[in-house]
């Protein structure tokens, strides 16, 4: 994840249909045993390969660490395989007094491919991850990968709300503590 990804983006997601009328789409679905499963495990990959690519890391008083949440788009099983289309947020957060200070923060989609590991927590490990890249090729790779629905999905912004309340958690904060900039 490179520094020029980090930016949340996005608004609510509505297609014109022929009559002229915007229409919400649902989420695909998906298979919430198996997102149960693998969702953990796609999620504390997403944190440990962000690790040391945020501003808050350079300052060890903040004792910054990354934070990470993924949301299905679509997910397929064959045998002991599975992909998974996510939409996936990163937010590294730091404390400085009795304040969550949010660092550096990213919203990137991709497709996640995991097998079957008995010996791995969860069950599954995480064999490989290939997210949009930056720029003019972004709209292109994610509706190649995920179809217009999907790549319309994937534009939705994410709520920090649940990464927040992680992190107030993780430092010893209280619930209504303030979220301050870098």
């Amino acid at each position: 994840m490179s520094a020029g990804r980090w930016a949340v983006g996005g608004g609510a997601v509505a297609v014109l249909v022929a009559t002229g009328a915007y229409v919400m789409w649902p989420a695909a679905d998906v298979d919430t045993r198996l997102w149960d499963q693998v969702r953990p495990v796609i999620e504390a990959r997403l944190a440990s390969d962000a690790r040391g690519s945020g501003y808050g890391e350079t300052v060890p008083a903040l004792k910054a660490r990354w934070f990470c949440r993924a949301e299905a788009l679509g997910l397929q099983q064959h045998g002991g395989d599975v992909r998974a289309d996510v939409t996936t947020l990163c937010v590294e957060y730091g404390v400085h007094d009795d304040s969550l200070v949010e660092c550096s923060a990213g919203q990137v989609p991709q497709v996640v491919r995991l097998e079957r590991d008995d010996a791995a927590a969860g069950g599954y490990r995480v064999v490989s991850r290939e997210e949009a890249p930056d720029g003019a090729g972004n709209a292109r790779w994610t509706r190649t990968h995920f179809g217009v629905v999907g790549a319309s999905l994937a534009q939705d912004s994410m709520s920090s709300g649940a990464l927040e309340a992680e992190a107030r958690t993780h430092f010893g904060l209280p619930a209504g503590a303030a979220v301050v900039d870098c």
